[in-house]
């Protein structure tokens, strides 16, 4: 039986070997995912975490509990990140797919929308409950992404980044895979240095692992790639940094899926 077109499309733009494993593609194999993995990073690879991961935690984190926000801050991440048509989406760090497969939605029928995470009972979650046509889950390390380099038009992150172990590293790998012309996203903490209970806040987080960032990491990195319109919007404990690739890719550039 022929692979799905999306995943087909999918292990052609990888640039290593991945092995079909339970609906998602797995460049890892066996491969543990981190040495000695923080609290934080262990309950992300439990599966009941898994599960209730994307009804609880990651809409709280980035709408606000309430919930209040939600459509309007979806909106203004939509308008950022604009992908339609023929695009090729990347959510690094994706968890169960929430964001992944609402970014498909906004795809034409030769989009593509790659939700890309270590955690394996995630991605089974994802592949479960927000798998679609235009979407393809892969296992693999945000730090080490195994694609090549200006290969995606929107490129986004927009949960875990402080569960990782070099989010700096992560993020040059989300900048070195953005095509010319492309959108990037970054939803993450933020650690206000002069405000006391945050800082004890971002104290207590460092013991699980659970990192806060300050108001200029993001921004001062996206500026030393050359991105332009870099955006950054601040809401309470957390932040969205957004920015553009220079340049444009020409239409006829557009590849259509393999």
């Amino acid at each position: 039986m022929a692979e799905p077109t999306a995943r087909a499309t999918t292990r052609a733009l990888l640039n290593r070997p991945a092995v079909d494993r339970n609906g998602y593609l797995d460049v890892l194999g066996r491969e543990i995912a981190a040495p000695t993995p923080t609290p934080a990073q262990r309950a992300m690879n439990a599966p009941l975490v898994a599960t209730v991961y994307e009804r609880i935690w990651r809409p709280a984190a980035f709408f606000g509990a309430s919930g209040v926000r939600t459509e309007t801050e979806w909106r203004r991440t939509l308008r950022r990140l604009r992908p339609a048509g023929a695009d090729r989406v990347l959510d690094v760090a994706c968890g169960p797919g929430l964001f992944t497969s609402r970014l498909a939605e906004r795809l034409g029928p030769d989009g593509l929308a790659v939700g890309l995470d270590i955690s394996a009972p995630m991605l089974h979650r994802a592949v479960h409950d927000n798998a679609g046509p235009q979407t393809c889950y892969v296992r693999g390390d945000a730090g080490t992404l195994p694609f090549d380099d200006a290969t995606f038009d929107v490129v986004c992150c927009l949960g875990a980044l402080y569960l990782v172990p070099e989010p700096d590293r992560v993020v040059d790998e989300m900048i070195r895979v953005l095509a010319p012309g492309g959108r990037i996203a970054i939803l993450t903490t933020y650690a206000n240095p002069t405000d006391p209970v945050r800082r004890l806040i971002g104290q207590l987080g460092d013991r699980i692992g659970v990192r806060g960032f300050d108001r200029a990491r993001f921004p001062s990195r996206f500026a030393a790639a050359e991105l332009t319109d870099i955006r950054q919007q601040i809401h309470g404990l957390f932040q969205f940094v957004a920015a553009d690739a220079p340049g444009e890719q020409p239409a006829a550039e557009r590849r259509a899926p393999q």
